[in-house]
């Protein structure tokens, strides 16, 4: 017999497998030895007062567990169809694995580098200030994510199977325990292996890959996609194009617009990026100045309204540090990761607000490219207040509140540098007025999280893309081009790694489908 239950262990006890055992034993009002073995479903934390561990299990009764062994149908294609792959984040990586499944041969183009090799020019952003435009923290193998946290968490699941996109991370590599914990997360230490790892089996498969492989043009034919133009001169025919090339390839815009393919301005959100001492948020969090060594990095997430607009905490980065995830000099664009253990002393995430069509009036002049333009704008802003090379202005967030100059800064992640700098005179009024009412309803929340220990680092602006691929509802292909299906967050369908792998798979069910009926 197998029972479900819920039960809750001290952080001191989370390790120790025969206390759950007798937990879950005393629960069910069992004989201790009747229990033959329990397996965690879900992990999360309750600090709402005293930090707990709340365990979801599976308690096996008088029987054992079954053998669970991961199985995927990757085996080498044998169709002369293939389908061209358009960007090797998870939306084009979980694309081309789908492809192999369904015995379509997937042919992925990525701009940037492999994944190892991106790495040289990732020490020189962070060193020297030096962007190089298709290999940096956005483009290259892996997309945005791989040296970027790494972070699993979605509300995705009405769009497709979370639990599939899991185990084929588990399957390449990653810990079990993305499975368990309520907030998954690999980090960037680990992930670059599980892409290898990805690669591996989509080349076994008879698939291809083709990095410094960036796409330049659309070849369309009577509304039929025929293919693509790589680096201006070469082009790579296919059966259909799946392009998923992330939300801050902003050239790929620029082909739709070029072939007068609809698209729309879609809203976003803007701002900063907020960073503690970990041992702060870490205090307030567990209601104590000392954590139990089994209690991981805390983390947050916040939200609220101020004047109609919603303010929230994104992509939180517990024990991480603050990187530059721009993709040209003359830009800067900030964004957070942490590694498998969590382990900085520094707590950062985004602290954005909803930007939409009222915020961008004045460059309603470039249409779909408004929000775009306004992003783009603030960038350049971001950059120029900083003084160049990736150096990043910054304020302590009691000076932006009271709306003073900090003389001094405190310690920092951000490793090219950070400047004093009144963000509360450079950032728009609408953002600065809204991000600066948030602070204060945020400390009401959270006792202290209003400090002068804490600083804004500016600018957060890739939250997602501000501009939406206008695709059909059910085949999910572009409304005005056969064969064509936008994917992923560069689209305007998705938010992170697992949402947008969810969407990638769609895309190429779909494109199989399509193909099926040429």
């Amino acid at each position: 017999m197998i029972k479900e239950i819920d039960i809750s262990v001290p952080p001191h006890f989370i390790k120790n497998y025969e206390f759950i055992k007798k937990q879950a034993a005393k629960k069910l009002k069992l004989n201790f030895r009747e229990i033959n073995s329990v397996a965690i479903l879900k992990r999360s934390i309750d600090s709402r007062k005293k930090p707990v561990f709340r365990l979801r299990l599976n308690v096996f009764i008088n029987e054992s567990p079954a053998n669970y062994e991961l199985k995927f149908n990757f085996r080498p294609v044998t169709s002369d169809k293939k389908i061209i792959i358009v960007g090797s984040g998870p939306a084009g990586l979980f694309a081309a694995l789908r492809a192999v499944e369904l015995d379509i041969k997937p042919v992925i183009l990525e701009r940037g580098k492999d994944v190892k090799s991106r790495r040289f020019d990732l020490k020189s952003i962070m060193q020297a200030g030096e962007v190089n435009p298709d290999s940096n923290y956005c483009f290259g193998e892996g997309g945005a994510g791989t040296y970027s946290d790494g972070k699993l968490y979605t509300r995705s699941n009405k769009r497709g199977n979370v639990k599939r996109i899991l185990d084929i991370l588990i399957y390449h590599g990653a810990d079990e325990d993305i499975k368990v914990d309520s907030h998954p997360h690999i980090g960037s230490n680990k992930l670059p292996k599980i892409i290898q790892a990805i690669r591996e089996t989509i080349l076994k498969c008879n698939g291809e890959f083709h990095f410094n492989s960036k796409v330049t043009d659309f070849i369309i034919t009577n509304n039929k996609i025929q293919g693509v133009v790589v680096n201006n001169e070469k082009e790579e025919l296919g059966n259909a194009v799946i392009v998923a090339t992330g939300h801050s390839a902003r050239d790929i815009y620029e082909i739709y617009k070029k072939h007068n393919l609809a698209m729309e301005a879609k809203p976003f959100a803007m701002g900063v990026r907020i960073e503690h001492p970990q041992a702060l948020i870490d205090s307030i969090q567990y209601h104590s100045k000392v954590k139990h060594e089994n209690l991981p990095a805390s983390n947050y997430s916040l939200a609220c309204q101020v004047n109609n607009k919603g303010v929230y905490s994104f992509c939180m980065c517990p024990g991480g540090m603050i990187i530059p995830a721009s993709t040209n000099d003359n830009e800067l664009v900030l964004n957070g990761m942490s590694v498998s253990k969590r382990n900085s002393p520094f707590a950062n995430s985004g602290l954005v607000v909803e930007v939409n069509e009222n915020d961008w009036r004045k460059y309603k002049e470039h249409g779909n490219f408004a929000g775009l333009m306004f992003q783009k704008d603030m960038e350049q802003l971001a950059y120029n207040a900083g003084g160049g090379k990736q150096v990043a202005p910054a304020q302590r967030i009691t000076d932006f509140v009271y709306k003073r100059i900090s003389k001094s800064l405190p310690a920092t992640s951000y490793v090219p540098g950070i400047k004093s700098v009144p963000l509360h005179q450079v950032l728009p009024k609408e953002i600065a007025k809204r991000l600066s009412k948030s602070l204060l309803i945020f400390n009401k929340r959270m006792k202290g999280y209003f400090t002068d220990e804490a600083q804004i680092l500016a600018v957060e602006s890739r939250t997602s893309s501000p501009v939406r691929i206008l695709r059909d509802r059910e085949t999910l292909m572009h409304v005005d081009v056969e064969g064509l299906f936008p994917s992923g967050e560069g689209a305007g369908y998705a938010g992170g790694i697992v949402s947008a792998a969810i969407d990638g798979e769609r895309c190429a069910e779909q494109a199989v489908s399509f193909m099926v009926n040429l």
